[in-house]
């Protein structure tokens, strides 16, 4: 059953995330995005991808830049792209911060941060850099 192991592996690498040991997450979320890609499960894939983000993953997260991203999109913090992420998806403030189980304050100081690296002002734009730097399908199916 290799579709439940990798889930396994992605519940496992999250929960080691959540507990603050990013580098002992890694490993499993690897191994999880590796399994997916194999099985043909994109959306598992890349809520595996978006986790090994989360947790600073550099090899990862340059291959992401590389695709044509935006100077400027690189110089996100781990935290700050995912949030990025998932509100250029549409989500408000107190949804983003329920999905990744951090306080409304939390997600507006990063999104704060992020209109100001990226030079922009609102969540269209946001939205906008988001698609022209490929990163739009890179968010958790949850």
């Amino acid at each position: 059953m290799p579709f439940e192991e990798a889930r396994t592996r992605l519940c496992h690498g999250e929960v080691l995330r959540r507990l603050r040991r990013p580098s002992a997450a890694r490993v499993p979320l690897r191994e999880a995005q590796v399994a997916f890609e194999s099985l043909g499960a994109r959306p598992w894939a890349r809520r595996a991808s978006a986790e090994l983000i989360a947790t600073g993953d550099r090899a990862n997260r340059a291959s992401r830049a590389s695709r044509a991203a935006p100077a400027r999109l690189a110089e996100l913090t781990p935290a700050e792209l995912q949030i990025a992420r998932l509100v250029g998806a549409g989500m408000n403030n107190l949804e983003a911060a329920a999905a990744l189980f951090v306080s409304r304050k939390t997600v507006e100081t990063h999104l704060t941060r992020v209109y100001r690296k990226l030079g922009i002002r609102s969540r269209s734009e946001l939205a906008r850099a988001l698609l022209d730097a490929g990163i739009d399908d890179g968010l958790p199916q949850q």
